[in-house]
């Protein structure tokens, strides 16, 4: 599994009322909820991301409340991966059960910039970034989070094993 695409970058403690904005919680749908992906940190996200990019972030991506929305309109919007030097760890269970890959590694996470371009390896944890030909070692998955992540989520996968 791989993920190849434009880094969008951002900085520490990036919450998941910036990830989505709880006034917009009350919307069902996935994608339209998407629509509003990061838009109180970086309100042209949704119309510049495209399928397969990447967000790089630093210190304690996804801190806040709880909500499962936030990995799920990251991931709707065509996200591959986040790559962060740490994630809160709500937002890292939530993103695993929602099938949005997610990498720490600190020193990609710090010299990596808005704009590279970007490969992920999930079976090596090898990070590239093929603008500046530097690469990084994240921790690979483990084979049953790739099976998760395959699945598209936590759900997907149980049901694929009964």
């Amino acid at each position: 599994m791989n993920a190849k695409g434009r880094a969008y970058k951002y900085g520490d403690n990036v919450d998941t009322d910036v990830i989505i904005p709880a006034r917009y919680l009350a919307i069902q749908d996935a994608k339209e909820l998407s629509e509003h992906c990061m838009e109180d940190i970086d309100k042209e996200f949704v119309n510049k991301v495209k399928k397969g990019d990447l967000i790089i972030a630093g210190k304690n991506f996804g801190c806040g409340s709880s909500r499962e929305h936030a990995p799920l309109v990251i991931k709707t919007c065509g996200v591959s991966c986040v790559i962060a030097e740490t994630f809160a760890r709500i937002f890292y269970r939530n993103a695993i059960n929602i099938g949005l890959p997610i990498i720490e590694c600190p020193e990609a996470s710090q010299d990596i910039k808005d704009g590279d371009e970007i490969e992920v390896d999930f079976d090596s944890g090898r990070i590239s970034n093929v603008t500046t030909g530097r690469s990084y070692k994240g921790q690979p998955f483990p084979a049953f989070m790739q099976k998760i992540i395959e699945n598209e989520g936590l759900v997907n996968y149980i049901n694929s094993q009964a």
